[in-house]
């Protein structure tokens, strides 16, 4: 039946919203802007007119609310803002790039073009999805403003991911989480990267989400209550001191609580600092710091702090430009509080992120967050071009590895500055001055003292490489260097040898097998490598080129194969009808079961995770090694749905007892002599079916039982119920 939608109604709708969207901007828009935004919005809205979302909204909610967050979530200026109501456009309608040029100009168009191609690449199988992580970053490293969009777009849609299939809903939470989430944080929108792995908790792991959220809720007056005290008892001596300053408590992002309680193996009542007490002042650009001390000096002197807890941002900003001064405080009540110290321009921030700095440019010196960001495109530039061979998930590692570090500053011998990531060694300067040096390197004089290539390098270091033509790279090199470009190199090098090596195992353990008239196939090489309990067949090929196997080990394996044959011609003989049966407890899950139709599969466990009988689990395709089965809270779990959701299979323990049209039956009524009998001649005798196990209690006169059965179809199990009741004292019957 088709829906019947009020248009009218829908249309008052649009406009209200595109009028709120207006009115709450961060950036003042004057008449030219205002004009810009009006026709980006008359486009989009043409364009998306016969368009409706999976919840049956009208299409051109969702890019007016992408806008919205736009303007003043992330604080953008109308380019980007009419950029936001546009980003659908080239891919959902008639419009082409072309067009969009012809009416807005190369650089909105180019921007659109870019969201464009993000979006096709999330639609295509993501077996080629390194190429389009490629292309993702590159387009950041274009115009940035691309991957704020982007990100407000993927907000909005989490934000309404209601309406998607439970399988969507993980593998975009999954991807969430793993990729946009870091981004968020890189480009400095804290609240955004918050709300987006909270997000993704509610649909990865909605248990704890909504645990969290309930004891949130309950303790929020406890928690307002505590915060007014605090008001109270430090904004008298603030006053007094002249300053001008405003006081917010507000709770922890779930997402870094249930963190807290993971890291530190506590539950939600022992994360002492769930909520923090944030205090905003004002102030120019020559007393910020000045002022923020004095608050501190102010607070301290109230309550004792925990000095270990302290960060000062302010003296040194993180990478991503975030300031601001953290204590943690024995607060009223003596419970202990996290306060947050911030002008309100550090605030906007951490609030805005990399729009906020072009605010503040003016009054305020252009800092050193301004250029290490500039610092950080072009280093994600240099990763993307020179490391074509990459798996996305390295190149994503690679890139988060420098993304949340701070950076040491070392010299060069000639007096040139260096910035790598804290915990960066000899080695990772070698690689940043050049691959070759990298390797090639010996070890370094560091302020012309010789040192190992893991030498951790400290700030204000001189450093001089010494290196050798003899030298190649090992594979402990990856334990200790911290750079991208240096850990993409050794594995490139490390992998392109190792390669070598397979290749040569593979031609030896042909002939071999030759020799043994066993065919070379990839069922064979299979069963090989179980034999031999080796992890990969290329591990089967490297043992036989290392000489760790030999004809020899042919021969056992060929003679197993034999062995193990017989052994299962033997089980597979019919047990005997005499049996004592003994009944399977309820918690013998023992069998795996994959997919929507629970069919039996070949699998492994992988070795990244436990697996238990009863854990939730799922399967996920290998490509050279069958299905292999993680624990839903298996570290990689999350990294494997965002990456290649069509490989993850649902799976689930079973009993395979009861998996074989076998039934649990429970029969319950007054016990007598002879009672055992007429059951199991009803069961046995009239019906012909296969007892597999029976437990009988009998507690003051009443028995219960439980009975598993092997039937045939529904009608036998149907018809057996019927003749169980007919026996003398059956009081009740159901199946389990």
């Amino acid at each position: 039946m088709a829906m019947v939608y009020d248009i009218e109604k829908e249309n008052k709708e649009i406009l209200a919203r595109y009028k709120d969207l207006i009115s709450n901007t961060y950036r003042t828009l004057d008449e030219e802007h205002n004009k810009l935004i009006r026709k980006a919005f008359d486009i989009a809205l043409d364009a998306h007119k016969d368009q409706r979302r999976k919840s049956g909204e009208p299409y051109i909610y969702h890019p007016i609310e992408v806008a919205k967050i736009v303007a003043n979530e992330i604080g953008l200026g109308a380019t980007s803002i009419a950029c936001a109501l546009l980003h659908d456009v080239i891919e959902d309608s008639e419009y082409t790039y072309e067009d969009l040029v012809k009416i807005f100009g190369k650089k909105i168009a180019g921007i659109v073009n870019g969201l464009t191609k993000i979006s096709v690449m999330n639609h295509q199988n993501i077996s080629i999805q390194s190429e389009n992580y490629r292309k993702l970053l590159l387009t950041l490293s274009e115009d940035f403003r691309v991957i704020l969009i982007k990100i407000a777009d993927r907000l909005h849609n989490m934000r309404t991911l209601e309406s998607m299939a439970p399988d969507k809903q993980m593998k975009i939470a999954s991807e969430t989480v793993y990729i946009y989430a870091p981004l968020a944080h890189r480009l400095g929108l804290y609240n955004i990267k918050s709300e987006l792995e909270d997000l993704s908790l509610k649909y990865n792991n909605p248990e704890v989400y909504f645990d969290i959220v309930a004891k949130l809720e309950l303790a929020e007056e406890s928690r307002e209550k505590y915060v007014e005290e605090f008001k109270k008892e430090v904004s008298e001596q603030l006053h007094e001191e002249g300053l001008n300053f405003t006081i917010k408590g507000r709770a922890k992002a779930i997402s870094s609580i249930y963190r807290k309680m993971l890291k530190q193996g506590v539950s939600f009542e022992e994360v002492y600092d769930n909520y923090a007490i944030r205090i905003i002042y004002k102030s120019d650009a020559k007393n910020e710091k000045f002022l923020a001390w004095k608050i501190y000096s102010i607070v301290t002197d109230l309550y004792h702090s925990n000095p270990s807890r302290m960060r000062d941002w302010i003296s040194q900003p993180r990478s991503t430009g975030y300031e601001s001064l953290h204590l943690t405080v024995l607060g009223p009540d003596n419970k202990w509080i996290e306060v947050q110290i911030r002008s309100e321009r550090m605030d906007d921030i951490a609030e805005k992120g990399v729009a906020a700095h072009y605010k503040y440019k003016e009054g305020f010196n252009k800092s050193t967050d301004e250029r290490n960001f500039e610092q950080w495109v072009i280093q994600i530039r240099e990763v993307l071009e020179s490391q074509q061979s990459l798996s996305t998930t390295e190149l994503l590692d690679n890139i988060k590895l420098n993304l949340y570090s701070k950076e040491v500053f070392v010299f060069t011998p000639k007096g040139e500055i260096k910035i790598l990531p804290t915990g960066s060694t000899a080695l990772d300067f070698a690689f940043s001055v050049h691959s070759d040096l990298g390797t090639k390197c010996l070890g370094a004089k560091v302020n012309g003292k010789l040192v190992p290539i893991s030498y951790v390098l400290q700030n204000g270091d001189q450093v001089d490489i010494l290196s050798s033509q003899n030298q190649k790279p090992k594979s402990d090199w990856l334990d200790f260097v911290v750079t991208s470009k240096a850990k993409s190199k050794i594995k490139a090098i490390l992998n392109s040898e190792k390669n070598h090596l397979v290749e040569e195992g593979k031609e030896i353990l042909q002939r071999k097998m030759r020799h043994a008239k066993l065919n070379f196939n990839d069922e064979e090489i299979n069963k090989m490598q179980k034999f031999f309990n080796l992890k990969t067949s290329q591990e089967l090929f490297l043992s036989f080129q290392n000489g760790n196997l030999d004809i020899g080990d042919i021969k056992k394996y060929t003679e197993g194969k034999g062995i193990f044959g017989n052994l299962l011609q033997r089980f597979r003989k019919s047990p005997n009808k005499n049996e004592v049966f003994t009944e399977t407890p309820e918690t013998d899950l023992n069998m795996i079961v994959f997919g929507k139709e629970e069919e039996k599969l070949n699998y492994s466990y992988a070795k990244c995770c436990t697996v238990i009988p009863g854990d939730k689990i799922f399967g996920f395709i290998t490509i050279s090694d069958g299905i292999k089965v993680h624990n839903e809270s298996c570290p990689n779990a999350i990294n494997l749905r965002a990456q290649y959701d069509y490989r993850v299979m649902p799976a689930k323990w079973v009993n395979e007892e009861s998996f074989k049209n076998r039934v649990k039956i429970e029969i319950e009524g007054l016990d007598r002599m002879g009672m055992i009998n007429d059951i199991t001649q009803v069961i046995s005798n009239s019906m012909s079916i296969d007892m597999k196990s029976m437990t009988i209690e009998s507690n003051d006169g009443i028995f219960t039982g439980t009975i598993n059965l092997e039937v045939k179809n529904k009608n036998q199990l149907e018809e057996t119920f019927k003749q169980l009741t007919t026996i003398n004292g059956v009081s009740k019957v159901k199946r389990l």
